[in-house]
């Protein structure tokens, strides 16, 4: 009976076992120091990453060389780096659908670190290459001295009455792969064609910029009292701005990869691990970030809500987004 009870609770381990994420790499610690550099490509602004690699130069004593641009810019470099055999990154952080792209293209080591074990299990990759780490709900703000709270847009539909014309901001669909993924996800809203409010949105005249970052600024400054970004900027950025409360948030989950090519490997793999463990997810959630560490939000007012409200958005292949932005050239009359 007790050999029974032995070969049950064997076999139930090997089942638990193979239905966790595989955490087997260790992280050299020693070995990351003697390489005392990481290189990381990232879409978050360094001012708002500060938090985490000046304590981790000064805890580890390894510098960080930070290189920041926008999810697309990130794609298109990393892979004409990757494709002409001269990776430059260690690490590379950005939005889930350019992450597979690069995935897909062979650019990531496998490794999952130790800390993401404790991330809700519906977001970890069963196969270890890629980290998540963070959310980005996508909301309206507005600048609060140009519009009044009663005349706010209840709805993304509302972008569409005529006293919005002229007076949004977005990024250029055509060039910025989140956003050409966010119109194209608005079918998960109850009474939105994505084509029919595209078209609209486009006949609005929306002033249009390179990313979601430069939309916060242009609000600020009045240049369009209105832009879709994440509302995460809220809690990041000070002047007249706040944001709209939507029934539901569409967002997207971005991503940490460590290159196969990466001449500082073991500090790539600390960085990632890093950025993971407890102490790196506060510091990002006191920032405004949504992170996926449990019982981890901003302070902002209404941030929860915010994450109980969120959907992710669907992730297209790398054909369906060539073929996506080249719709969306057509729809807003991007030459």
């Amino acid at each position: 009976m007790t050999r029974c009870r032995n070969v049950f609770f064997l076999a139930f381990l090997i089942t638990v076992a193979w239905s966790l994420p595989l955490f087997a790499q260790t992280i050299d610690i020693d070995a990351a120091k003697k390489e005392a550099r990481v290189v990381v490509y990232a879409a978050v602004p360094p001012q708002t990453m500060k938090v985490i690699n000046d304590p981790f130069e000064k805890k580890y004593g390894i510098r960080v060389d930070y290189w920041r641009a926008s999810t697309t810019g990130i794609l298109e470099r990393a892979l004409n780096e990757w494709r002409v055999g001269q990776a430059g990154a260690d690490v590379i952080e950005g939005n889930k659908g350019p992450q597979l792209i690069l995935k897909s293209e062979g650019v990531f080591d496998k490794f999952m670190p130790p800390s993401a074990g404790k991330f809700p299990q519906q977001f970890l990759e069963p196969d270890g290459i890629l980290t998540p780490w963070r959310f980005n709900p996508i909301s309206i703000l507005y600048n609060t001295e140009l519009v009044k709270k009663e005349e706010l847009p209840k709805t993304l539909s509302d972008l569409l009455l005529p006293r919005w014309r002229g007076k949004i901001t977005i990024p250029d669909p055509s060039r910025h792969t989140t956003t050409a993924q966010f119109l194209a996800d608005l079918d998960r809203y109850e009474g939105i064609k994505w084509r029919e409010f595209a078209k609209g949105l486009a006949q609005q005249q929306p002033l249009m910029v390179e990313s979601f970052a430069p939309i916060v600024n242009t609000v600020i400054k009045g240049e369009a009292p209105l832009g879709i970004t994440y509302l995460k900027y809220v809690g990041q950025y000070k002047g007249p701005i706040d944001y709209v409360r939507l029934n539901k948030y569409l967002a997207d989950t971005n991503y940490m990869g460590v290159s196969k090519k990466a001449a500082h490997p073991n500090a790539g793999r600390l960085y990632v691990e890093y950025i993971c463990s407890p102490e790196g997810q506060k510091a990002m959630a006191a920032t405004g970030e949504f992170v996926l560490a449990p019982q981890i939000s901003p302070s902002f007012q209404d941030a929860a809500d915010v994450a109980q409200r969120t959907l992710f958005m669907e992730e297209p292949t790398a054909e369906e987004f060539k073929k996506l932005r080249e719709e969306m050239r057509q729809i807003f009359l991007v030459r």
